[in-house]
Order: structure tokens, then sequence, then C-alpha cells
């Protein structure tokens, strides 16, 4: 369950946006948010002082925006130090069930030497992770679909996106199985689509939950095609495994093999016209 939201707030982007509507959903509408603005170190004692004011008036304002109910727990936080590695660290002290982030959408060479904080905090955090484009519309969230496969990240996905859309009045979640294939890609009929075992087994737990939902059965390269069924069925939220690959002793660096490399997740939230939410599931 999401009970602990941390909101990583740089004053710009769509990312306030979001978790207003995340909060909206029944599941999480007592989750306890905090409001986390980090002050990058600055080399006199006056500049930081400005900054620290700047950075507490950008929180005050940030949670008038956001307008949550008077119930749910809302702490702010101003830090000072390098943005990357105390996001990391304070989503660690709150024990954050979910981080929120805005993201300028930036390629993953791009991200590397523009020194993204959001790629770098994707790549090394355990936790769930939302990602949130700039450039993108955040709307009220009653569609979500969620990317499946044989991985215990995909599961765990799917626990989530279940547990994100039940109790949502006119609610429906969007199965999605991608069967990699060079050739292109070609639906098959949602009646048919049921029959894959992978969706099957999906379609099953819904209608053990009682959540109305739609299988998309394809083939082609899953990256596009994730990002191409999000499209075609106005998903409000895309929920993706994204395991963690790295062997123990690397996990302390940023991972470059999948920064340049092929990665579906990368692609995925560079691409998607929705906001995604990535589920890190670490292996044993």
């Amino acid at each position: 369950m999401i009970e602990n939201i941390l909101l990583a707030d740089s004053g710009t982007g769509q990312s306030e946006q979001m978790l207003k509507s995340l909060m909206e959903l029944p599941a999480i509408q007592r989750a306890a948010v905090t409001v986390l603005h980090v002050i990058p170190p600055k080399i006199t004692a006056e500049e930081m002082a400005e900054q620290r004011q700047a950075g507490a008036k950008l929180l005050a304002e940030a949670v008038a925006r956001l307008h949550l109910d008077p119930v749910i727990s809302v702490n702010t936080m101003l830090r000072e130090g390098d943005p990357k590695d105390t996001v990391l660290q304070v989503a660690d002290e709150i024990n954050a069930d979910l981080i929120i982030m805005g993201s300028r959408g930036l390629k993953r060479l791009q991200s590397i030497l523009e020194n993204s904080v959001s790629q770098y905090v994707f790549q090394l955090s355990s936790r769930p992770m939302l990602l949130v484009r700039d450039d993108l519309y955040v709307k009220k969230i009653n569609r979500i679909m969620v990317a499946l496969n044989n991985s215990a990240a995909a599961k765990a996905s799917l626990d989530l996106a279940v547990r994100l859309i039940e109790g949502v009045k006119g609610g429906k979640l969007i199965l999605a199985h991608v069967n990699p294939d060079p050739k292109g890609h070609a639906d098959t009929p949602s009646t048919a689509a049921e029959k894959d075992p992978i969706l099957a087994q999906a379609a099953t737990v819904a209608k053990q939950r009682g959540v109305e939902y739609q299988c998309v059965l394809t083939t082609g390269k899953p990256g596009e095609e994730i990002c191409r069924i999000a499209g075609d069925t106005n998903a409000d939220l895309l929920v993706l495994g994204s395991p963690d690959r790295r062997p123990s002793i690397a996990r302390s660096l940023p991972d470059l093999d999948r920064l340049l490399g092929t990665s579906l997740s990368d692609y995925v939230r560079v691409y998607a016209e929705c906001p995604v939410l990535f589920v890190r599931q670490l292996e044993a």
C-alpha cells in the first residue's frame, strides 16, 4: 500500500498536479505527504540565506496549491545539498512508498550529460517512482494501464494498478501484453486476447477484485507498443515494472549500461504520452 508519498518539488513542471490527481484515488486518499525542496550548495552565506528564503516560500506556495484534505498529514522539508543524493536520502528517511518527480523527458545520453536528477534517482532508488514529463497534461485518473509479462516486477505492477483503480467510479484497468516481434504490431480482439496466458491471469485478478478491465494483446517492439497502446486507450496513468538488473556491487553507481543501452523503462519515460509509475522489484 502507498502510505508515505515523497514529492520532490522544484517549483516547475506538473508533479504537483499529478499528486493532486493521485490523492483523489480511494486507495491512497489518506497517505501522508512530504513535499521536499533541495537547495544546491552555494559559495557564500548570503547566497545560501537567499536560497533558503526562496525555498521556504516555494514550499509554502506548493502546499497552498495542492489544496489537500486537512486530515492528510502534509510535511514540508527544506534541505541543502546535491539534489540527486538528497532525494534518495529523504526517501529512505521517511520510508517513502512512492516518489513523485517531474521530468524533462531527456533521452539517455542527454540525461547523463545534463546531470538529470530524476533519471539519477530512478536508476538508484529501489522505491516505486512516478515520473511526470513537464510537457504532459495531467488528467483525472480514470483509466490505468499496466504492461504485463512473466516478470516479478510486472506482477507487482498489476497488484498496485488494481489497488489504485479499485473504488474509482467509472474506472477501468487496461491490461496490455506485448509479444516482441520485429514485424510490427497487430492487435488481437479483446475477447481473444483474454486467452493469452498472461492476460488471462491478470483478468482473473481484476474480476476477483471487481474491477472493470480491457485486455490488449499485440506484437512488436515493447517500448513502442506500450506507448502506442497507452495513447490508443487514452490511459491517464501507465504502470510499468522496472526490474533492477544491476549486480549488488554496482548499486551505489548509476547504471550506465542501461542508460546508454536499450532500456524499455527509459524509452517509455521519454515517449509515453501519460505519466508513468515505475515499480521496481529487486532481485533476491
